[in-house]
């Protein structure tokens, strides 16, 4: 299920300081992915037991004559009229603005539900002042400071009253399908990847429009392969400003990747990897999902003797540190190998649910441990006497020692690694947790 908070308000409300303090709390935001351009981050929150998206946008300046600023003021529109929730910031200690004011007429309008977050009330006498945001006419109002915390839980205890229960989102798919989310920038070819996949050959048997206003899920049932596709692509806005359309089709994935258990990664071959690519795919892999990468257009590329295995190589370098991903060179015109790419979609899918039996688990994984130790820290040798797999939608694994908050990073490292020597994981993040035995 896919809900998004986005936070918005005139420049330095303080929207950046709530993003980041939930940040740093790591209470609320449990991974953050930069946006890539100017003043905007995206992230991934969890509150309370409740998992939502949440972006930061830049400053909102209606009417203005900076380029910047106008660039701004789109991407605020696109984030209302994208997001679930709306968190609307104002400044305590400058009081209510004209850009407030706009801000809140455009609010208003949207029929979203907001809650104003008045910032910056660390004293009594502030309190007090606050007061005169009730003039707004916004039903719910919260006296926060970014700076210290206070308000924030009541804040965020409201918003997430709005995230709908599992039950009120059914699908309308049967349950076991697997979700293939087709992701990546505007023109990469996603639209004529699923036109390739499932269009000519007439094999669309339903076309439902998803949760989300203008995901399409279409449901592929041929050959014996049965899945359903979702697909960003073709959502465009009528703009002829790129940067809008970036910000757009980053939002569009978003909500895709919620909803598929495996993320296709279409990338031009021409064009290689960008920092929006990794961006999406960072964020892929955050939320647990699997991942095959497509290079689209390998029929335009020249070619000598190694340029797919040097091309592969520097792609790996680039998605490191988890990288253990299929990786195919596909063209969609000449139809290259893309049922190929759905292939190892199905495959990565069933690496996602694969269930490791205990005995064999320990088996394995107390030899790995017993050749290579984990190191001593503050004279304390650490012992690994147990190991098992949680029961989570992402191949998660629990190891039982003595001091658990004492292993560090590489030595987790070399046990995840094991675990994809020994059992097949490929295309899917692997979490590794260390309790108490």
């Amino acid at each position: 299920m896919s809900f998004t908070i986005a936070i918005t308000g005139r420049p330095n409300v303080g929207k950046s300081t709530f993003f980041n303090r939930m940040l740093e709390q790591r209470k609320a935001i449990v991974d953050n992915v930069s946006g890539v351009t100017r003043d905007r981050q995206y992230g991934v929150a969890e509150w309370a037991g409740k998992t939502f998206n949440i972006i930061d946008t830049g400053g909102f300046v209606p009417q203005s004559e900076d380029v910047f600023e106008r660039e701004i003021a789109k991407q605020v529109n696109i984030a209302i009229t994208e997001a679930n929730l709306i968190i609307f910031m104002v400044d305590a200690s400058t009081g209510i603005t004209n850009l407030d004011e706009s801000m809140a007429d455009l609010l208003r309008r949207s029929q979203k539900p907001v809650l104003l977050a008045v910032n910056k009330v660390d004293n009594h006498a502030r309190l007090l002042e606050a007061s005169e945001f009730y003039s707004l006419g916004f039903e719910h109002i919260f006296f926060i400071s970014s700076n210290s915390g206070s308000g924030t839980g009541e804040l965020l205890d409201e918003a997430i009253i709005h995230i709908p229960g599992d039950d009120e989102h059914s699908a309308p798919f049967p349950e076991g399908i697997p979700k293939f989310a087709i992701i990546g920038q505007p023109n990469v070819g996603k639209s004529s990847l699923l036109n390739a996949l499932v269009g000519q050959e007439r094999t669309i048997v339903s076309e439902i429009a998803g949760t989300t206003r203008d995901t399409i899920h279409t449901h592929y049932n041929q050959f014996n392969k049965e899945f359903i596709l979702i697909d960003t692509a073709g959502i465009r806005r009528k703009s002829k400003v790129h940067e809008d359309l970036e910000f757009y089709s980053v939002i569009r994935a978003i909500k895709a990747i919620d909803e598929a258990d495996v993320c296709m990664l279409l990338l031009d071959a021409e064009k290689g990897i960008t920092a929006q690519d990794l961006a999406i795919y960072s964020l892929a892999v955050s939320k647990g999902k699997g991942i095959v990468v497509l290079v689209n257009k390998w029929d335009l590329i020249e070619k000598e003797t190694n340029t797919a295995r040097d091309y592969e190589a520097e792609l790996r370098k680039r998605l490191a540190p988890f990288n253990d991903v299929p990786i195919l060179f596909i063209s969609v015109i000449e139809k290259q190998r893309i049922f190929k790419g759905i292939e190892e979609a199905i495959s990565v899918f069933e690496n996602k649910f694969r269930k490791v039996p205990t005995s064999k688990l320990n088996d394995v994984m107390l030899k790995a441990i017993e050749q290579y130790h984990p190191p001593v820290v503050r004279g304390n040798a650490i012992k690994i006497k147990f190991v098992t797999q949680l029961p989570t939608h992402t191949p998660s694994f629990a190891f039982f020692c003595n001091y658990p908050d004492d292993v560090k990073t590489p030595y987790r490292n070399y046990l995840e690694n094991k675990l994809r020597e020994n059992f097949n994981f490929r295309g899917v993040p692997v979490r590794v947790f260390f309790r108490k035995k």
